[in-house]
């Protein structure tokens, strides 16, 4: 098999997977919210409520998709289409075993980055051409807050790439065989951690979609397939960011008895339950609270540990 079709095979493996799994996730969130919540989840449609989640896409294929008349048109149709186009790019560069990959580049970890930056744009468009002060409001609210824990997140990893000399996903799995980079790393792993739940808006830094305040921020005016390319690219960014803690910190594949594909599975499947958690469990802060933490407390901290990670480094080479 030429390397052309092996690439076109994986692509089209991994966005099947890829869109099974963000459906399921519907399913899967709303069952650990109830476990832990202590009531019952889905458990009306099919077998352990799974058909919900084939009656929720039924609901959203055939709501009506309507289109604000004071809106940007053209811009209202384009935003919800930025954010899942970006998230399932970064998927790209992920190494979730030995020759799984659909590219495998040097700068891959400067990539996601930036496929990630990539979603403000899809925010600040969709609140924008909404033309409704609710949806302004979230997305300038959505825009500042990704756009500082990107900062955090971006110099969070560094203490990585000084370890491993590296940006190539590959390279950095691979030379965790002897130590995961979650014990040197700690520090790096929690402030990625943090950066990515506010990347991702999720529960407890979903303040730009404060219902008591803003209704849903910037996607109030948004319905039907426009509405769901939005849902769906939330519970995508889940995926990706467990998927990259899983690669940076915990060894990606590398694992004893199982394949190593199984090994990735399982322990992004983890991460993915422990945003389901977090939303359970944890209170929202003030949206001040939040931009606070991100400047006074990340920012120092990721600055600490690039400093401490560079001069140890630099001492063992001595």
């Amino acid at each position: 098999m030429n390397e052309i079709a092996r690439t076109a095979i994986t692509i089209v493996v991994l966005l099947a997977a890829l869109m099974t799994v963000a459906a399921g996730l519907i399913w899967v969130e709303r069952r650990l919210l109830a476990v832990w919540q202590n009531r019952y989840g889905p458990n009306r449609v099919g077998p352990l409520g799974l058909f919900q989640v084939v009656a929720d896409m039924i609901k959203i294929f055939t709501k009506e998709d309507w289109i604000a008349p004071f809106s940007d048109k053209k811009v209202f149709i384009i935003a919800p289409a930025i954010v899942f186009v970006a998230v399932l790019s970064a998927f790209a560069v992920i190494p979730f075993a030995p020759g799984i990959a659909v590219a495998e580049l040097d700068v891959g970890l400067l990539f996601f980055l930036a496929m990630s930056s990539m979603s403000a744009y899809s925010v600040v468009l969709a609140g924008w051409a909404s033309d409704s002060k609710y949806s302004l409001l979230g997305a300038l609210r959505a825009t500042a807050q990704m756009l500082s824990y990107e900062v955090f997140m971006g110099l969070s990893l560094m203490g990585v790439v000084i370890l491993t000399g590296s940006f190539n996903l590959r390279h950095i799995v691979e030379a965790q065989e002897g130590m995961w980079f979650c014990i040197p790393q700690i520090l790096g792993l929690l402030i990625f951690l943090g950066a990515g739940i506010a990347e991702t808006h999720r529960a407890p830094f979903d303040l730009p979609e404060a219902e008591s305040e803003l209704i849903a921020g910037f996607h109030s005016e948004y319905s039907g397939m426009k509405f769901g390319m939005f849902f769906v690219g939330e519970y995508l960014g889940v995926t990706l960011i467990s998927a990259m803690i899983t690669t940076l910190f915990f060894g990606g594949w590398l694992g004893p008895f199982f394949p190593p594909i199984v090994w990735f599975v399982i322990k992004t499947s983890v991460f993915i339950a422990f945003f389901v958690l977090l939303r359970a469990s944890l209170p929202r802060p003030r949206y001040d609270q939040l931009m606070s933490f991100g400047w006074k407390v990340m920012l120092p901290l990721s600055l600490l540990n690039v400093l401490v990670t560079g001069a140890i480094v630099l001492w063992r080479s001595t």
